[in-house]
C-alpha cells in the first residue's frame, strides 16, 4: 500500500490559519517543527502524545466532503497537516508506516468536531465524519516534503528503525464513527 503527499499544513497556535509548506521536519516523539501541537498549544493538546503528533487526511476525501457539504473546502480548511493520495489512510490506523524519511504509527481515525465549525463557518462535521483522516505518531524524525511516497511498514521494518514492537509495541485507539 503506498500513496504520496500531496501538500503539507501547519499552524503556529491553536485556531491560527493554516499555511502551507513544502516541507516539514518531523520531531520524535513531538510533532511537525513549528506545527501548535509541537508547541504544546493545540486546541486539543490535553489529549495523549500519540493522538495529537501528526494528521493525515486524503485529498479525495477532501473533495468529497467539499460536495457533500455544498462548500468549496480546500485541505487545508480541514487543519490536517499532511494530505496524501493514492493511500487508504484508515487501513493505516494499527501499524507502521513511513512518510519519505519518517517512521509514523497510525494511532486512531481523525474525525473532525463542532470546533472545526467554527473555525471555518461551515457545518462539516457530518461531512467529514467518516472522512477525516488519521492522527499519527513520530517514531523516527526527518524530513516530509510534497511528492513523499507514503508505505505500510512492517513490524519487523519499523523495529529496524528502532519503534517499540511486540509487548511495547503502541495500541491503537479505537473510535466509533457515525
Amino acid at each position: 500500500m503506498t500513496g504520496w503527499v500531496q501538500e503539507i499544513w501547519t499552524a503556529p497556535s491553536a485556531a491560527a490559519p493554516m499555511v502551507r509548506r513544502p516541507s516539514v521536519v518531523a520531531l520524535p516523539g513531538v510533532g511537525l517543527d513549528g506545527d501548535r501541537y509541537a508547541l504544546g498549544g493545540g486546541t486539543w493538546a490535553r489529549y495523549p502524545a500519540l493522538e495529537k503528533q501528526v494528521t493525515l487526511i486524503d485529498a479525495d476525501e477532501v473533495a468529497a466532503a467539499g460536495l457533500a457539504a455544498g462548500v468549496d473546502l480546500t485541505p487545508g480548511d480541514t487543519r490536517r497537516n499532511v494530505v496524501t493520495g493514492g493511500v487508504d489512510l484508515p487501513a493505516l490506523v494499527g501499524r507502521y508506516f513511513t512518510v519519505g524519511d519518517v517512521l509514523l504509527f497510525g494511532s486512531k481515525r481523525c474525525p473532525p468536531c463542532r470546533h472545526l465549525e467554527l473555525l471555518t463557518g461551515h457545518r462539516l462535521v457530518k461531512a467529514l465524519a467518516t472522512r477525516g483522516g488519521i492522527n499519527a505518531a513520530v517514531f523516527a524524525g526527518g524530513a516530509i516534503g510534497e511528492g513523499d511516497v507514503v508505505r505500510a511498514v512492517s513490524d519487523e521494518e519499523a523495529a529496524e528503525w528502532g519503534a517499540p514492537v511486540g509487548a511495547d509495541r503502541p495500541i491503537a485507539r479505537v473510535v466509533t464513527l457515525g
